[in-house]
């Protein structure tokens, strides 16, 4: 099988299942884990010991950075990359020769269930993929039916060592707010991470202020509020998310699900 990458510019041929893969993709990782193609892992990100217990498989390559001997010494014949900030590496990787297949960082809940159905065609594990994607798709039709009447507004900043980002209504951010019962401050904007614009947040006047941080660059939502003056006008309340499992409002893979819920009792105290 042929697969291409019109992002990449790059093609590689792929003998169906792959039996050897590469994942740089934490939440590509999970997912593979989920389903049952755990096996096949031979590679992959320090971040995706986070989301899979009990994970052997060495580490070849950071979201940014990877070391292409190491990447060849495991022999994959599947290297799972995504776009955005890991885009340079991604085409590093495809111009060294590697079978690298990307995967778009997911614009709602919908592109985590893709992800699921591509990987389980890719590795032989379809109907445990599709399964899978249909217990997620249950379980985010069981929160949003259960949610509570009055949803409250909830504004989210992403920090990213000293960089900050608000997500937009093109991105999953979007749907764990909404699978969580609150109404996402920003949903209605068509971008997907976007610049902060304080004042903009201000006219708004969320309830709930969620911040996420990177354990190395620790933020204090509080701080962050009472810095704005948001304190002495409409003091919403802080939630801070992190990148453990349940909790961490970037990582798509199934946990989201788990994050959706952890984020529930978090707005509904």
């Amino acid at each position: 099988m042929r697969l291409r990458s019109p992002v990449l510019g790059a093609s590689f041929e792929l003998e169906l299942p792959a039996r050897r893969v590469v994942s740089l993709v934490s939440s590509a990782t999970e997912l593979l884990f989920a389903f049952g193609a755990g096996a096949a892992v031979v590679g992959v990100s320090p971040y995706c010991a986070r989301y899979v217990d009990g994970l052997s498989a060495p580490v070849v390559g950071d979201y940014v950075d990877a070391d292409v001997d190491a990447i060849r010494a495991v022999r994959p014949d599947l290297v799972l990359v995504t776009d955005g900030v890991q885009l340079p590496l991604t085409r590093r990787l495809a111009d060294a020769g590697l079978p690298a297949y990307l995967l778009p960082v997911p614009h709602s809940r919908f592109g985590i269930l893709e992800h699921a159905v591509a990987l389980g065609a890719l590795t032989g594990r379809l109907p445990e993929a599709r399964a899978l994607a249909g217990r997620l798709e249950a379980g985010c039709a069981a929160l949003l039916a259960a949610a509570p009447a009055r949803r409250p507004r909830v504004y989210v900043e992403l920090w990213f060592g000293r960089f900050a980002r608000r997500p937009g209504g093109r991105s999953f951010v979007h749907d764990l707010v909404e699978l969580a019962g609150g109404e996402h401050l920003f949903g209605d904007d068509p971008g997907g991470y976007l610049a902060l614009d304080v004042e903009e947040v201000a006219r708004r006047r969320p309830e709930v202020f969620v911040v996420f941080q990177e354990p190395e660059h620790p933020v204090d939502p509080a701080a962050l509020a009472a810095e704005r003056g948001w304190d002495r006008t409409f003091a919403p309340r802080t939630v801070l998310a992190t990148v453990e499992r349940g909790r961490n409002l970037i990582h798509d893979g199934p946990s989201f699900l788990e994050t959706a819920r952890w984020l529930r009792t978090q707005l509904f105290p």
